[in-house]
């Protein structure tokens, strides 16, 4: 027995018409994807890759961020070692006029001429030492600093000041800095640095004569002592940590030349200004007597953790000051006013020989601030290569999210298009499949 079983016109129509209408949406679904070049054009589409996609954007946009913040402090860095360059320059510049200061041809004229143009340079110095970059921060601000972080010169002890909290920022895996440590460039530590200013008068005759040769040079700090007690006491206070270290005065009571032919033996007294013994006693200084060949070098002793040497032949009421120099601007100061107001050659000499020494300690601390500066620009670029390669990995993990397959995409299309052709062609059939027309 036989079955048989008739489908309607109407439901062969509305089936072919569904067919067409969801080959026609997937057609323009295909087509939407060939255009914008994308699988997931809408969350719908791929839930789990759209959100892949998004969390890959969204780091990528952290990390653009994070490259527009570093090429500004990279910029920062750049000016703050480029003016230290020019420091560097300007110095070099003072330390070859102070050389030719020290010319036993010119007169106390032509080196009060000499130090006009030191001062000038010294002016440059301390200008471009509170620079500031395009932000309007200056470049040397430590981990924080006033808008002129150097202030002088002032009446009082310390003549120059840093004005801000020194130290060096750290950098992190996506930043530098934005400053120097300007303290650690252009400060002195007495008891690291070693940087001293020392005067060779006579408290009656006043400045050391021309006939007479009294040096000084080879100061040695041995320790911090000084920044302390003379006695090593447990109970010893420190002074505050603004309190500036403390002055020497060296003064000579008494001096025997004939007594032991060719030897000399001298006697001096030593005084501590401010004194930092604890609770602000006296300082406790015995006078010294040394002796040595007549006219040769001694040593002075009896500063806890520092002595310094002598050439020349003292007189009574000699004083050698010892002046702590704070920064490198009281070091160009004092060699300004030293050689302005040298009498003769052999102060100028003096003048010369420390003056070259304390620079020569001043451009080595700039250099190594300009080699730290160096360093963080090659941080800089390595943090940058390094968020390019972060850049391309998550670029191609958003691309894995919802980029389309080109050849895929164009051959789902070319499919799909011959599928909704067919089903146009057969729905056309279709129609003429009525009664009607088969009656006819």
């Amino acid at each position: 027995m036989s079955n048989f079983s008739r489908i309607g016109t109407a439901n062969t129509y509305d089936s072919a018409v569904r067919n067409i209408a969801h080959r026609q949406s997937a057609l323009a679904n295909l087509q939407e994807n060939l255009t914008s070049g994308k699988r997931v054009v809408r969350p719908s589409d791929d839930p789990t890759a759209a959100a892949n996609a998004e969390r890959a954007m969204t780091r990528i946009s952290r990390i653009a961020t994070d490259q527009r913040v570093l090429e500004s402090q990279r910029n920062a860095i750049a000016q703050a070692e480029s003016t230290l360059g020019e420091v560097t320059d300007v110095l070099q510049r003072f330390r070859e006029l102070v050389v030719n200061a020290g010319d036993g041809v010119h007169s106390s004229a032509e080196r009060r001429s000499i130090a006009l143009e030191l001062q000038g340079l010294r002016d440059q110095v301390f200008s471009l030492a509170n620079t500031k970059d395009t932000n309007g921060l200056p470049l040397f601000g430590a981990l924080a600093s006033a808008l002129a972080p150097f202030v002088g010169p002032q009446a009082g002890a310390p003549d120059y000041n840093f004005q801000g909290l020194p130290g060096q920022s750290a950098s992190n895996e996506v930043a530098i800095p934005f400053t120097l440590d300007g303290d650690a460039a252009f400060m002195h530590d007495p008891t690291r640095d070693r940087v001293f200013n020392v005067d060779v008068s006579n408290s009656v005759d006043g400045l050391i004569s021309a006939d007479r040769t009294l040096t000084t040079s080879a100061i040695k700090v041995t320790n911090s002592a000084t920044v302390k007690s003379t006695a090593a006491a447990a109970a010893a206070v420190a002074p505050p940590n603004n309190a500036p270290y403390p002055s020497y005065a060296i003064a000579f009571t008494a001096v025997d030349s004939t007594t032991v032919p060719g030897t000399t033996t001298a006697t001096y007294s030593i005084t501590e200004t401010p004194s930092v013994t604890p609770l602000g006693a006296p300082a406790p200084f015995a006078n010294v007597t040394v002796s040595f060949p007549t006219g040769s070098t001694f040593d002075i002793t009896g500063i806890p953790g520092m002595s310094l040497t002598v050439k020349g032949t003292p007189k009574v009421n000699d004083t050698v000051t010892v002046d702590s120099s704070p920064s490198v601007f009281s070091v160009l100061d004092d060699a300004i006013k030293n050689i302005r107001e040298a009498p003769n050659n052999n102060g100028a000499a003096q003048a010369v020989s420390q003056a070259l020494n304390n620079i020569d300690i001043g451009m080595e601390r700039i250099s190594a601030a300009r080699g730290q500066a160096g360093d963080l620009l090659n941080r800089a670029d390595r943090i940058t290569a390094n968020q390019e390669n972060r850049s391309i990995q998550l670029e191609a993990d958003r691309s894995r999210a919802e980029d389309l397959d080109m050849i895929k995409g164009i051959s789902d299309f070319n499919n799909q298009q011959t599928g909704y052709q067919a089903a146009l062609q057969t729905y056309a059939k279709v129609q003429q499949l009525s009664l009607f027309n088969f009656i006819s």
